[in-house]
């Protein structure tokens, strides 16, 4: 596979799958990213220096600049991560999401669609453009079940409606003008890069400080996870052997309540900066970071239950995730710890101060 163009490469997912890329590839890769909040060029400092690497600041809604950047590249492929993506913020404000997730997605296709039908032989056939969604776009499981790639769409908040609509879009891109899609759905990421506004990173950064660790509802929530790196590989192997008109679900078969979440960050925590040690706690007589733990009123329209069946990228492509979530939780506490620097720059750039979002009435 040669040259790639990643959307929203400077994000969480999207920086990881650049180092991901660079390393199991030999192509260059142009990043583009709008550096909103979410995108940090911090989050590209290992690679920057790369020959490989280029990055360009924009926005994939800006059609000409798209189909400029195009035909000046020429990649073999496009990977969009490029989206709004805290059901939090999309309940506050849900503009942004419906301009990036779905006007933006619609602007890649139709300048992939155009960029596609100049392409000849071998450069068509191999082209390919793969879009990254999520498992929201399903709704809510009840206690039984896994979300398949034939699951019915119900999405329940702005955000996963956004996402919904993008992902229709790409199928329909396929079947109507046969421009060769990809589409994966993936379960709850976590790893390093993760802006602090999310449960995992905002968890061990408040646990560390010796503040409240916010659980929403009971806590009794359920998610999939996967660790960032693993849902990286299963998008490059969609990306080198998926069909074209397919979605493939990406699942860590991870299952585990918001409260298990949270208690295996204190325990992890525990294991690399006891709180015994930690004088933020220590000097407030607090033993132990479970002690933290505080329950809050529940996010409005909170789905109970997400999980994914992965059984379809196993059977066709032979992947599976490597790290179970003991393991890639372990290596989460070590990276926020060893990289409060970034999260320090990332939260102070964007005025972040780690408050509740979603509390619009």
């Amino acid at each position: 596979m040669e040259g790639l163009l990643v959307t929203g490469g400077a994000g969480f997912i999207g920086s990881n799958f650049v180092r991901l890329a660079l390393e199991r590839t030999s192509g260059p890769v142009v990043i583009l990213d709008k550096l909103t909040y979410a995108g940090n060029t911090e989050s590209l400092a290992e690679v920057a220096d790369d020959s490989r690497v280029k990055f360009v600041q924009g926005d994939i809604g800006d059609h000409a600049m798209v189909e400029e950047l195009l035909r000046q590249e020429r990649p073999a492929a496009i990977v969009n991560f490029a989206a709004e993506s805290h059901v939090d913020r999309s309940i506050d404000s849900p503009r942004p999401f419906i301009d990036t997730n779905i006007v933006g997605t619609f602007v890649m296709l139709e300048s992939a669609r155009a960029y596609a039908d100049e392409l000849a032989g071998d450069e068509r056939s191999a082209f390919r453009f793969l879009h990254v969604s999520t498992d929201e776009v399903f709704g809510s499981l009840g206690a039984e079940g896994l979300f398949a790639e034939t699951t019915a769409y119900a999405p329940n908040s702005p955000y996963a409606a956004s996402k919904a609509a993008a992902d229709h879009l790409v199928r329909a891109y396929f079947h109507t003008f046969d421009l060769p899609t990809l589409l994966t759905n993936c379960s709850n990421n976590y790893g390093p890069y993760q802006f602090p506004e999310k449960l995992i990173p905002l968890m061990i950064l408040n646990a560390i400080e010796g503040t409240r660790l916010p659980i929403y509802g009971d806590g009794l929530n359920v998610r999939d996870w996967i660790y960032v790196l693993d849902h990286c590989e299963g998008i490059l192997a969609v990306l080198e052997r998926g069909r074209p008109g397919e979605s493939y679900n990406i699942g860590g078969d991870s299952e585990r309540t918001n409260i298990e979440v949270v208690d295996a960050i204190c325990d992890a925590l525990e294991r690399s900066l006891p709180a015994a040690s930690n004088a933020r706690l220590s000097d407030r007589g607090i033993s132990g970071y479970r002690e933290l733990k505080t329950f809050v009123d529940d996010r409005k329209g909170h789905d109970r239950r997400y999980a994914i069946d992965g059984s379809k990228m196993q059977r066709e492509l032979g992947w599976q995730p490597g790290r179970g979530f003991d393991e890639g939780m372990e290596a989460t506490v070590r990276w926020y710890l060893q990289n409060r620097d970034w999260c320090e720059t990332v939260q102070r750039k964007t005025a972040y101060n780690r408050e509740r979002l979603g509390l619009e009435e």
